[in-house]
């Protein structure tokens, strides 16, 4: 078949064989269809009949029909011979493409008119939330859904008379809706199938829509894949970036109807002539499918039959690049004959029209419809449109229009907007110079020119946006044009550039308006960006360079803030070679001299060119430039001048316009600048000359009237002024790397006055802070800031300090010998020479310092942006290559020095990380008593921070000073947030760890003791801050809280942790350092783990979890490692002066604290080597101070001695023998080490979980081989002391093995913590050690009355000791004082003076023996009684403590206590009835059975927590036991009876457990009034078994019994642990009468408290009522009467029971009359009938019991014997179990 047609086709071209496209689409929607049509070779018949052989014949029936077929055949070839040129409609099919993208995440699925569908590619891709598209429908995302193939089986028929687009639409509109009418068409069965997949980023073998080979294009004979041009359905604003000059043409309908003559299968040819000669027409129309790739002509498909068809067809064109007036469409109709007859030719020419494509210079588009003429047009036809009337031609239908066809053009060249056309003719006009011309309809001459020149000018900003985006950069050419070369007209210059400067200002508003959507974070439009990126660059500057030589093409490196300037600031600007030159690959030259001999000594990246090295004067390439002038003879204006002028002078309307863009004249100018002076080769002359003066004052003027917008518009529109702040910072930044320094240095202070003395005035200072914060932070940005801060200056310090040894009597420094001096000092502070010698680093520092004031408002936001911008710099100093040389770092890192002293004096609001009352200024406080009345002078920052900035005193009124007011501690303001904080102590270490050692040791030397405590306490912090949390950490932190630190983290990468291995100048230590030197463990490197920021993810990954967690511990380390090398240098400054002890204790406090930190086994070895050197050097500190340190140091050491690293274990053992030794060495005996060692492993076992007992045995015999190999002792007794100690030491660990196997059975635990702390009773301070452990234990688990407890007799026990010293009045005598709060308390009075002597060295010697430990003791046990609930005792503990405030006078103390036990009477007052507390519940629990050793045949009382059920406990114990002895050995005894042990199994373990309720004798309940009082020091519990004497539990009447059990314990409920031993066990027997009695009045009772509730409850009222005097109630009180007192009975001994009965029924009448009397006076009136019923059931009730109440006994008349009276007491009831 394809032969056949043949001959009709050219040779086909490869595009037109292309079987793939590439559909873009802007704008997403669910209406997108990919419609197919077939069209097949004309054939006789319409297309029904031709379509039928299709529809009707089956590949199965080929034998069948194979004449029919054979006939087909030879039609098919007859008409592909003859009319192989003509196509027919035939079918079309519809995908409907939203239905492919959203069900691209689930299953496969079979559709009715898509067929089957499968993946293209087996993996399965999940859809994130992300992929989706913005815009459109949500379910729309077309560029990632899973690829798809289909096989489309059905194809429509088309019909004739339904082939237009708008009955396309229609049937596509069906297609979506369920009954769908296209069920009505026919099919025509085919098989098509499609691939449908989101295009790939760079796709191979890619033909643009111009057929241009698109990157990459591996193969120029590979098959391609065409890019189908996108007709948007809204506006997409883009500029053209590539050429395009594309026409379409769309034929819509032909009406023939009234045309005469044989017109039936039409078909029109179309044709593009450049003239009206046949032979003119060119060949521009893109080829279809396999024919040539461009033709002259192109036919529309037959109609069969069809006067007036209609049509669907596209033709695409390329239009040649220049349009003349002879250009046209040539449309020619033809009539076909489908049948050969004799003498009739194939096609009949029967109508003709065209489309001229000028109009006025203008192209023409849009739809037309055209008039035809029936004859041949005549000769200059091509001027004309077809509706002017020709003369001597015939139209059809008399020169109406019957032909509609519609013009797209899509095309760079033609604007299709009138006033850019206009403004781009004339502008063409003025370059040729061509006058007159036409414009429209009018002629131009020149002396109108101008006129229409300016007008145009101001008619640009009515552009439609779409096409004045698209042209944009041709529109800003031009009128950068127009300013630069004003147009010469008749001889005469004429200045545009005021209306030119005016229109760029309108149309940049224009294009930012349309693009407001993609603005980037700063509110820049991209595009404009681009622009002066890429696009801007002088006009006449780019003449070709002689022998072929690639052009410069030169682009500002400072105009990386365009589109590609990277958003962190700090980054390294990008470089500035044009990236359109492959030849320009050589390396950046310098900026300039100056720079160069700035930088001189430094290894520099200079990494910032404007022009490349090889046409730099003298390069390899310079000739060529010499030889191209820069300025020509023609007039000329510089853009930069230019701009800035007219800017200077603009009106209020246009300066408006410009002041919302800022940014992109700012960027114009300074491009503008960097090419003068490159291309005007100037680079090389001396700043100062490069620009003229009067251009130096408009930028001045310039530069102060935005710097006013931006003060004045700050609180009317704070966005605009924010943008405009910045657009400013980033000019001034420019001009830096442009302009003279010192003149944009002026211009910088100008603008900080400017706002300083706004700042007076302001009504919300904060904001006008944060903008100036901005452009602060801007400024520095700069690529050379250090360069600039001119760090190489002559006021560094003589090379090596070395404090004198002479004398210390200087008054303002309190280590060295001579007065402080000058220059250190002004290194350190912010003085007046600091900031003029560093300008940009003194600006900074000056803003951080504004912002930290106490008094500044609005500061939150502040804090973060001012230390955020110091932060950052760090971080880009210490990436930077420049200055990786550690002496270079030094230079930077004193830039920095006075950020310390800012630190220090900050430090009171910073967050508190090491948490503790009062604990911010620990040390400070311990040295400023020293030189309390010294003043604070030096400590604050310099006065002169708040002049002018470098200059000029400020207005009067204005904060003068930052930090005059009373000393720094007692300043409050706002705090810092915890973030804040750990930046600003990150830039601190920063700068700790690179400036030079010996300058540091230099200021410290100088500093005052109150400020050197403030250090020490910075330092303190540093340590708390970046303590390592550990991984569980990081998994518990909800990881977008974490995530700003993280990114700090990430940030600082090698900020801190560059080079622990390598820390050379800081290592060389005073002292022996360990051999553990190798710290590759610690080392960060980027290389080997890639940081991943995690901000865009919630959910992190276990690697990304572990990554943090190593970056953490490293900070950590790196941290801890930067502290000690500061502590070193202070301690070498401190060591020859007098106040050296009180500085010492803080320094050793600081590095206690550090080694109880989690550290790395890297710093420890560190720290305790500086712990021993500082214990060795300096014993005194430990051993005649306060005892605390010694404590503490113990604790540390002990807690290391279990580690599970060996190293740190020997480190940890040396330290601990060293400081026995050398308390041995000074008293020949270390009782005190003896004793803090001792206490610190009984609190250490007590309160650590993961403690390791094994290593620690290690670590002791380790120390006693060091005992006994020390050569230097072998005489003394030191070894057989270390062994002493070491043997308590492993008992105590013995214990702890113990404890730890009842780590999980709480009762058991505690009684061995109350074992171990009773075996302490002659040691005061390790008994109080045990009995903190056991409360804290307590807390733990909720126990708080328990807690308090432990904490009460902890104070018992120091009241004691205290006693024992001395006799304060103030004090509690001792244990006696408490017994109120506690009768157990009595148990501490063991301790008497045959025990203990106070004044023994090592005893009592804890902080706690003080009567502030005391005081402590008490506050916690009122805070645990308060959270148990037991307010009452709150009020017992505050009698005691009261005095004692009293005594030392402590009101603020005393305020708080009372406010305290106003809330404690207010709950108790609230909770009166007791149900809202609830105390506990009390168990009976007995264990039998050898397998539960010392328990045996042990009975207890359990408190439980309040509520518990039965079930619950005996759970509990059951599961706990069965878990320790196995299954099936574990048994729960169901009864309360009591147990025999013979009946029991040896092999099992049995319990029993019993409800028990306390148990109050009947004197006792006149004391116990309130509910707390029966809850509270119970010792007595009871509880009741009914049984039957046949061994039943229950029983009928007369013979049920019951047992009641009375159990003594041997301490008060509640006690230090909750389960106490029973001591004394009561049991009695009730007789089925005493039963009776009891139940009787307990349910009179109940109606008593019913009846007189107050409020009256009428629902339980009548509860008890009914089961009362009810009819239905089993055993009730009736049937109890009837069977006890029916008879009298015959044993004497019974008579008082019978009579006692008996008034309990009189009684219980009583009552029940009563509460009816009082439900009739609650109920309603719905509840009348029910009263009624109870009444009669009472009636009834009464009348039973009257016979039976009104009997008596006479015997009880005569006197009866004594030794009956006490009934309960007489043996035949009675038997007692011990």
């Amino acid at each position: 078949m394809k032969g056949l047609l043949r001959a009709h086709g050219t040779h086909p071209a490869i595009s037109t064989l292309a079987r793939s496209a590439i559909f873009s689409v802007t704008y997403p929607s669910p209406d997108i269809f990919l419609v197919i049509k077939l069209e097949k070779v004309l054939q006789q018949g319409d297309i029904s009949e031709c379509c039928e052989p299709y529809m009707v014949m089956k590949e199965v029936d080929t034998a069948k029909n194979k004449e029919k077929l054979e006939k087909l055949r030879l039609a098919a070839e007859q008409f592909c011979t003859r009319l192989g040129r003509y196509r027919m409609p035939f079918a079309w099919t519809a995908v409907h493409l939203a239905n492919i993208v959203s069900s691209a995440g689930q299953a496969d699925r079979d559709s009715d008119s898509e067929g089957e569908r499968r993946p293209a590619w087996t993996e399965r891709r999940r859809r994130g939330p992300q992929d989706r598209a913005n815009s459109g429908d949500d379910a729309c995302s077309f560029s990632s859904f899973r690829p798809a193939t289909l096989t489309v089986t059905n194809f429509f028929k088309q019909e004739a008379e339904r082939l237009s687009d708008e009955d396309l639409f229609k049937f596509l509109a069906d297609m979506r809706r369920p009954s769908s009418l296209l069920r009505r068409l026919r099919p025509v069965t085919a098989q098509l199938k499609i691939d449908i997949s989101p295009a790939p980023e760079s796709p191979h073998f890619c033909l643009s829509p111009e057929l241009l080979h698109v990157k990459p294009y591996p193969d120029p004979r590979g098959r391609p894949t065409k890019e189908i041009l996108e007709f948007p359905a809204r506006e997409v604003y883009a500029p053209h970036t590539c050429y395009r000059n594309l026409l379409y043409v769309y034929p819509h309908s032909l009406n023939f109807s009234s045309r005469q003559g044989s017109v039936r299968n039409l078909v029109i040819r179309i044709q593009f002539m450049a003239g009206e000669d046949p032979s003119q027409a060119l060949p521009v129309i893109f080829g279809k499918s396999s024919c040539s790739e461009f033709t002259r002509e192109a036919f529309t498909p037959v109609v069969y039959h069809n006067k007036s068809p209609e049509f669907y067809e596209e033709f695409k064109l390329r239009l040649p690049a220049c349009v003349t007036e002879n250009h046209h469409l040539l449309f020619t109709f033809y009539h076909v004959s489908c049948q050969p007859r004799p003498g009739t030719a194939l096609e009949t020419p029967v109508g003709f029209t065209w489309i001229p494509l000028l109009h006025h210079g203008r192209l023409r588009t849009g739809p037309f419809c055209l008039p035809v003429s029936v004859d041949q047009p005549p000769p200059s036809y091509s001027v004309l449109t077809p509706d002017v009337a020709l003369p001597g031609m015939r139209w059809v239908d008399g020169h109406k229009g019957v032909f509609s066809v519609e013009l797209t053009a899509a095309s760079s060249v033609h604007p299709q907007d009138p006033h850019l056309d206009k403004f781009f003719t004339l502008v063409h006009v003025l370059e040729e110079g061509a006058f007159p011309f036409r414009l429209k309809d009018t002629m131009v001459s020149e002396s109108t020119v101008e006129q229409e020149l300016r007008t145009s000018l101001t008619t640009l900003r009515l552009a439609s946006p779409e096409p004045l985006v698209a042209f944009s950069h041709h529109v800003m050419d031009k009128l950068v044009h127009l300013i630069i070369r004003p147009p010469v007209i008749g001889g005469q210059m004429v200045n545009l550039g005021r209306g030119a400067f005016e229109a760029m200002a309108h149309v940049v508003s224009l294009v930012h308006r349309s693009l407001e959507a993609v603005q980037d974070a700063r509110g820049h439009c991209p595009l404009l960006a681009a622009y002066v990126h890429y696009a801007f660059r002088l006009p006449g500057t780019e003449p070709s360079l002689p022998g072929g030589a690639p052009l410069v093409t030169v682009q500002a490196a400072t105009l990386a803030h365009g589109s590609g300037r990277p958003t962190s600031l700090y980054l390294a600007r990008s470089k500035s070679i044009s990236s359109s030159n492959p030849d320009l690959a050589v390396a950046p030259g310098s900026v300039d001299d100056e720079v160069s001999r700035i930088l001189a000594t430094k290894g520099v990246d200079r990494s910032h060119s404007w022009v490349n090295s090889a046409y730099a004067p003298g390069g390899s390439k310079a000739v060529l430039r010499r030889a191209l002038p820069y300025c020509g003879a023609d007039p000329r204006q510089l853009l930069h001048e230019e701009l800035a002028l007219q800017w200077v002078v603009s009106g209020s309307a246009v300066r408006e316009a410009v002041l919302q863009h800022a940014w992109f004249f700012f960027q114009l100018m300074v491009k503008s600048m960097a090419l003068h002076l490159l291309l005007g080769q100037r680079l090389d002359t001396p700043r100062k000359l490069r620009f003229p003066g009067r251009f130096l004052d408009d930028i001045a003027a310039l530069v102060g009237s935005v710097g006013l917008e931006v003060i004045t518009r700050v609180h009317k529109d704070a966005e605009l002024a924010e943008r405009l702040n910045a657009s400013l910072a980033f000019f001034l930044s420019d001009l830096l790397s442009l302009m003279d320094r010192g003149f944009v240095f002026s211009l910088v202070r100008a603008h900080y006055k400017q706002v300083a003395t706004r700042l007076q005035s302001a009504p919300n200072p904060a904001t006008l802070l944060t903008l100036r914060m901005d452009f602060t932070r801007i400024l520095c940005s700069h690529e050379h800031y250090v360069t600039l801060n001119l760090p190489c200056c002559p006021l560094s310090p003589p090379a090596s300090p070395s404090p004198s040894v002479s004398s210390t009597t200087s008054q303002s420094s309190t280590f060295s010998s001579q007065a402080p001096d000058p220059k250190v000092t002004s290194m350190f502070e912010l003085s007046g020479p600091f900031r003029q010698q560093h300008f940009l680093a003194g600006l900074l520092l000056t803003e951080l310092a504004l912002a930290l004031e106490p008094e500044a408002e609005g500061t939150f936001l502040l804090h973060k942006k001012a230390i955020s911008a110091v932060h950052s710099l760090l971080c880009s100093h210490d990436t930077d290559p420049r200055y990786a040389d550690a002496t270079v770092k030094a230079r930077v890192a004193e830039l920095y020095l006075p950020l310390l002293s800012l630190a220090r004096d900050t430090l009171p609001r910073l967050h508190d990380f090491a948490e503790g009352p009062g604990q911010r200024s620990r040390l400070a406080s311990i040295l400023d008593s020293d030189t309390e009345g010294e003043g604070d002078i030096g400590g604050t920052i310099n006065p002169s921070v708040a002049m002018a900035i470098a200059g000029g005193p400020l207005a009067p009124g204005s904060r003068t000073s930052i930090s005059q007011g009373p000393t720094p501690a007692s300043r409050s303001g706002c705090p810092l947030s915890a973030e804040s904080s750990r930046t600003l102590l990150v830039c601190v270490l920063w700068v700790l760890k690179n400036a030079e050692p010996a300058l540091l040791q230099r200021w410290a030397a100088d500093l005052a003791l109150p400020q050197l405590g403030r250090l020490l306490d910075l330092l303190y912090l540093c340590l708390a801050a970046f303590e390592y949390k550990g991984r569980k950490a990081f998994e518990r932190i909800n990881s977008l809280t974490f995530k700003k630190s993280l990114d700090m983290k990430a940030r600082l990468e090698e900020a801190i942790l560059g080079t622990i291995g390598a820390r050379q100048e800081m290592v060389r230590r005073s002292r022996e350092r360990s051999p553990f030197g190798n710290q590759e463990n610690v080392r960060w490197r980027k290389s080997i783990t890639h940081w991943r920021q995690t901000s865009d993810r919630v959910d992190k990954t276990k690697d990304e979890m572990e990554h943090e967690a190593l970056v953490d511990g490293n900070l950590a380390t790196e941290a801890s490692l930067v502290v000690l090398d500061t502590l070193e240098i202070i301690v070498q400054t401190v060591m020859l002066s007098d106040a050296r002890e009180s500085v010492l204790g803080a320094v050793l406090k600081v590095v206690l604290y550090s080694l109880g930190s989690a550290q790395s086994a890297s710093f420890l070895q560190h720290g305790l080597a500086t712990q021993r050197a500082l214990v060795t050097k300096f014993p005194e500190l430990l051993f005649e101070e306060d005892t605390e340190l010694c404590a503490d140091l113990c604790l540390r050491l002990l807690r290391h001695c279990g580690s599970r690293i060996s190293a740190i274990r020997t480190h940890a053992s040396a330290s601990l023998y060293l400081l026995m030794r050398q308390n041995f060495e000074i008293g020949h005996n270390f009782a005190r080490v003896k004793m803090q060692v001792t206490m610190s492993l009984s609190s250490l076992v007590g309160t650590t979980q993961n403690f390791s007992e094994e290593h620690l045995r290690r670590s002791l015999k380790t120390i006693l081989t060091y005992a006994e190999e020390d050569v230097g002792l072998r005489d003394s007794t030191f070894a057989e002391q270390v062994q002493d100690l070491m043997f308590n030491l492993h008992m105590i660990l013995t214990d702890t093995v113990k404890m730890k196997e009842h780590q999980e059975d709480p009762e058991m635990l505690l009684d061995l913590m109350y074992r171990i702390a009773r075996g302490y009773q002659g040691s005061p301070d390790l008994r109080l050690t045990w009995l903190q452990n056991m409360a804290g234990k307590h807390a733990e688990l909720g126990n708080h009355a328990e807690a308090a407890q432990c904490m009460v007799h902890a104070a018992a026990l120091v009241a004691e000791y205290l006693a024992l010293l001395e006799d304060s009045r103030h004090l509690p005598v001792g244990c006696v004082s408490f017994q109120n709060i506690s009768s157990n308390v009595l148990e501490e009075s063991a301790i008497s003076d045959d025990i203990l002597s106070p004044d023994e060295e090592g005893f009592c010697s804890g902080k706690h023996f003080t009567e502030l430990g005391l005081v402590g003791l008490l506050e916690q046990a009122a805070a645990y009684f308060t959270m148990g609930g037991l307010y009452e005792a709150v009020n017992e503990v505050y009698k005691n403590l009261i005095p004692i405030l009293e005594a030392h006078r402590d009101y603020k103390k005393l305020a708080a206590v009372h406010g305290k036990l106003q809330e404690a009477f207010t709950k108790i007052m609230h909770q009166s009835s007791g149900w809202e507390r609830v105390f506990g519940t009390y168990f009976r629990v007995g264990f039998y059975g050898s397998r539960f050793g010392d328990l045996d045949e042990q009975e207890f009382v359990y408190k439980e927590p309040s509520i518990t059920k039965l079930a619950e406990i005996s759970h509990r114990l059951e599961e706990f036991y069965t878990e320790r002895f196995g299954d099936d050995v574990v048994e729960i005894i169901k009864d309360s009876n009591p147990v025999d042990k013979s009946k029991l199994d040896p092999r099992k373990a049995y319990i029993q457990i019993t409800y028990v309720e306390p148990h109050f004798d009947t004197y006792e309940l006149k004391d116990r009034v309130t509910y707390f009082d029966r809850n509270y020091g119970l010792r007595a519990f009871l509880f009741c078994t009914p049984f039957t004497p046949d061994g039943r539990a229950h029983g009928e009447l007369p013979e049920q019994h019951k047992r009641k059990t009375l159990l003594s314990t041997e301490h008060a409920f509640p006690y230090i642990k909750t389960r106490i031993r029973v001591c004394h066990r009561e049991e009695m027997v009730l007789t089925p009468v005493e039963v009776a009695i009891e139940d009787m009045q307990k349910k009179t009772r109940e109606l008593a408290f019913a009846t007189e509730q107050d409020p009256p409850d009428a629902k339980m009222l009548q509860m008890v009522l009914q089961g009362s005097v009810g009819p239905t109630v089993n055993q009730g009180p009736l049937e109890v009467a009837q069977v006890f007192l029916a008879d009298i009975p015959e044993d004497p001994k019974l008579f008082r029971h019978h009579n006692k009965l008996r008034l309990c029924f009189k009684d219980f009448c009583k009552k029940c009359e009563d509460a009816l009397r009082k439900n009739k006076a609650l109920i309603g009136p719905d509840q009348k009938e029910y009263h009624r019923e109870l009444e009669r059931h009472y009636c009834r009730l009464r009348e039973a019991l009257q016979p039976l109440l009104t009997q008596r006994l006479p015997q009880l008349l005569a006197p009866t014997p004594a030794s009956l009276r006490n009934s309960l007491n007489r043996a035949s009831f009675r038997k007692t179990d011990l």
